[in-house]
């Protein structure tokens, strides 16, 4: 299978990499704004060079693939209209327009949980407790709490009107991707670890207590991100459809079970196993 993946240098991207490059059913395409130096870790893998929002690159780019994989995106919920309307509106009009006319069968679409973010904003940091009573899965009313989780509500609803509309592409995913971090913080105390460094608050303080508490909940590993990737190309039944991108943690509140169902993914990690990080 021919896949193309955009913003591939990325948290998530790198994690396709690590995980399913090497995989002898793929062969992968990696489509980038950037390109990175041979020293760099990843600088191994041949790039094509091109921003999301300048469509001839990303419609010959998409030429002769089998699926995309669309990632590249402005990713932070501080960014202002400015930051979020070229990479995340016009960026996914041309990933579903160049995906039409190049014929690529499956788009999947790398959403957030920040198109349900103000569900957390409502109920934290209760919600943070393993024992809080509360399941949002892909019926809930959309609930986002900045731009960047409305321009991933708005590529939803572009990948329908697409698949509902064109015969191209034919099967849409959308993963409402949790707390997926670089191979050195792929751990629910990574958050927390991050800000010590950073200067924003000391070890086992309530700060960085609570940024693990909420890491326990939302973390999806590596290796179970990518794995939920491969699960999508290997779909042919879905022609929409949304799923929970996160790990089998126990106190999560973001469901499972649909994902398990439509598309047999099968997460292996859990943050609850965690009770330190990585030494």
């Amino acid at each position: 299978m021919d896949v193309v993946v955009t913003g591939v240098y990325g948290r998530c991207g790198t994690a396709i990499i690590d995980n399913l490059h090497d995989r002898p059913e793929y062969d992968f395409t990696y489509f980038n704004r950037s390109d990175r130096p041979s020293d760099h870790p990843y600088g191994e893998y041949d790039t094509v060079v091109g921003d999301i929002a300048e469509y001839e690159k990303v419609r010959d780019a998409f030429e002769g693939q089998d699926a995309v994989v669309h990632l590249a995106a402005y990713p932070y919920t501080d960014g202002d209209w400015g930051e979020i309307l070229e990479p995340n509106i016009i960026g996914m009009y041309n990933a579903l327009e160049a995906a039409r006319e190049a014929k690529v069968e499956s788009f999947v679409f790398g959403s957030t949980n920040h198109v349900m973010g103000m569900y957390e904003q409502a109920h934290k940091p209760e919600l943070y407790s393993p024992t809080y009573d509360l399941v949002i899965d892909d019926t809930d009313p959309v609930r986002p709490d900045s731009y960047y989780g409305a321009s991933k509500s708005f590529g939803e609803d572009l990948g329908r009107y697409y698949v509902e509309n064109y015969e191209y592409p034919k099967r849409f995913y959308a993963l409402r991707i949790c707390s997926v971090r670089m191979p050195e913080y792929d751990h629910p105390y990574g958050d927390a670890e991050i800000g010590v460094e950073e200067g924003e608050w000391e070890r086992n303080s309530p700060e960085y207590d609570e940024q693990v508490a909420r890491m326990k909940a939302t973390w999806q590993s590596r290796r179970d991100f990518a794995h939920q990737i491969d699960c999508c190309l290997q779909d042919e039944s879905v022609e929409f459809d949304i799923f929970s991108g996160v790990s089998d943690n126990r106190r999560r509140w973001y469901d499972l079970e649909h994902a398990r169902a439509k598309i047999e993914y099968n997460p292996q990690d859990d943050g609850e196993e965690w009770d330190a990080p990585p030494e």
